[in-house]
């Protein structure tokens, strides 16, 4: 063939490519163009190495089919090159049409791709659980077209497939074992699992998707409610909010009224003083200036006096002496009373003693005003702590108050422990001191729920108490346990015994060094406990508190309690 003939014809093969459409010219294998085509005898072409593939998966059958009509050889075809097909395909690379169509999807991070395609894989559209491979659309054509693989299972794309096959027989997992809960392959029904109750995968599927949808239900009902309950806490947190609200600015008006009061007081005394202290200061300038003036006329007499009694002519001096009109009569210096002054000390000291008054009556309105603000009335209601950890989520720090311990009691271990001794202790005197019984009460009062733990060793009382438990004498308000205001649980190598309002109660329970304390002020609970391993209830009270509780403590002799740090 003469060159120019070969360029024509060449021109005619690139104008023809570009008038093919593109299926005619790819492998129904990979959808691609052809690479290295090779030809069947049947008339269909195929990549070369797409059809070896095909080929070597039925290589064990020694039977060879064609991928598309199904034409079978035997033996192995010897595959040659289409060199027209090559030639048409090399045209039509050159011309720039084999770009992918726009509308092709590949496949990204996270997506499924298709295990046929090569170079850059599209998204798989399907997986076959027989074939155990995903397809993008165009390679799923096979499955549509040829009637065998019309029967395979298509499932959504999945990376998962491996988990659809026995690891054992490699085969499809299509039964259910109800004996052992597992899924399991037809091999397996007739292997391991024989005897067992077997259902298929589908039939297991339909009773676990009734399951599925009846807690599906549950579920959906728990979250209605539980959106009904939470709408009900958002209107009940805006209610406490507002209630807060108004609470602050009615208080704020109350306290700034006090507040005016006390410095209309200030204003009152201070101008009362200065009234006071104008007047006196008047009376005495007044008589001040009188005693000037009387001094300054005695002066003015002692003066002529003097003179007078120069006079060297006798008569003379009696004539001018004779004549002086007579003094007049005026108090002398002693007829003043020297006496030590106080003038407003005494102010001073009433004020003083105003002002401890009302710190006295703002001190136990503060823990009446606390008491009722940690008490207000909320809808939620915490359930009560259940293991130790639980309890001491709720600890606060608790110190012994020194004012209020008996001076037999020595305190220690950064006033958390005390213990009963022979000798007095130097304690200062002060009016919430326990004057006769053993006793001590915590500094912090205790509201909303608090778990405090108490080691002890001898005759030891745990108690809590109202902060206006009487302290002075012997008598039985003043002893815990023995009065509506206390309550006292009794510990002693022999046992417990708890105490309130003057009523003993025996308590059962294992013994223990340590004693554990749960009150929820709120709710009006208040519970004992033998801590060791384990946390073992001893007595529980279901009161109503009206006041914020004090820990207490009494101590018998030889014997000490530490509140612990927990």
């Amino acid at each position: 063939m003469k060159p120019s003939q070969s360029v024509a014809l060449r021109g005619e093969m690139a104008q023809a490519a570009a008038q093919l459409d593109r299926k005619m010219i790819s492998c129904c294998l990979c959808l691609d163009l052809l690479k290295e085509p090779v030809t069947t005898s049947c008339g269909h072409s195929y990549c070369r190495k797409c059809l070896q593939h095909h080929w070597d998966a039925e290589e064990e059958r020694r039977v060879y089919s064609c991928p598309q009509c199904r034409r079978t050889y035997t033996p192995r075809p010897v595959l040659e090159k289409n060199t027209l097909l090559a030639a048409l395909v090399e045209t039509l690379e050159k011309t720039g049409l084999q770009d992918a169509p726009a509308d092709h999807c590949y496949a990204g991070a996270g997506d499924v791709a298709c295990d046929v395609c090569t170079g850059r894989k599209l998204k798989a559209l399907k997986s076959c659980l027989v074939c155990r491979a995903s397809y993008c659309d165009s390679h799923l054509q096979r499955h549509r077209d040829v009637p065998p693989l019309q029967r395979h299972k298509l499932v959504e794309p999945s990376q998962q497939l491996q988990e659809n096959i026995c690891p054992r027989h490699d085969e499809v997992t299509k039964m259910f074992c109800r004996t052992d809960q597992k899924i399991i392959c037809a091999i397996c029904c007739m292997d391991e699992h024989q005897g067992h109750q077997t259902v298929s995968a589908a039939a297991e599927r339909t009773e676990r998707q009734r399951e599925l949808e009846e807690t599906r239900q549950k579920i959906q009902q728990k979250i209605q409610h539980t959106e009904e309950d939470l709408n009900v806490l958002q209107m009940e947190v805006e209610s406490i909010n507002g209630s807060a609200d108004e609470a602050v600015k009615d208080s704020e008006k109350i306290l700034t009224q006090m507040i005016r009061l006390l410095e209309k007081r200030r204003s009152e005394v201070q101008q009362q003083v200065r009234s006071t202290q104008g007047e006196a200061v008047s009376g005495v300038k007044e008589l001040q200036k009188k005693l000037e003036q009387e001094m300054m006329e005695l002066k003015r007499r002692d003066a002529e006096l003097e003179k007078i009694s120069h006079t060297l002519d006798h008569s003379q001096f009696l004539h001018s002496f004779s004549s002086l009109p007579a003094l007049s009569p005026s108090p002398d210096s002693s007829s003043l009373e020297i006496r030590p002054l106080r003038y407003f000390e005494d102010v001073a000291a009433a004020v003083t003693k105003l002002r401890d008054e009302i710190q006295q009556v703002l001190m136990e309105t503060q823990t009446n005003i606390s008491w009722t603000v940690s008490n207000i009335d909320v809808l939620l209601k915490l359930p009560e702590p259940r293991s130790r950890e639980d309890f001491l989520r709720c600890s606060p720090q608790i110190t012994l108050d020194p004012n209020t311990v008996n001076k037999r009691l020595l305190l220690s271990e950064e006033n958390r422990k005390v213990t009963l001794m022979k000798e007095v202790q130097s304690y200062c005197d002060h009016p919430d001191r326990f004057t006769d019984w053993a006793q001590v009460l915590s500094r912090e009062g205790l509201t909303g729920r608090c778990y405090w733990e108490v080691e002890w060793r001898g005759w030891v009382g745990v108690a809590v108490a109202y902060r206006n438990i009487s302290r002075a004498g012997g008598s039985e308000e003043s002893a815990f346990g023995c009065n509506e205001k206390s309550w006292h649980l009794y510990c002693s190598s022999g046992g417990y015994v708890f105490y309130h309002n003057n009523i003993w109660t025996d308590v059962s329970g294992p013994g223990s060094s340590r004693v554990g304390v749960y009150l929820d002020h709120t709710a009006g609970l208040l519970s004992f406990y033998s801590v060791s391993g384990t946390m073992d209830l001893l007595h529980r009270v279901q009161t109503s508190f009206t006041q914020p509780l004090h820990v207490g403590l009494w101590v018998g002799p030889g014997s000490s309690a530490e509140l612990i740090k927990v």
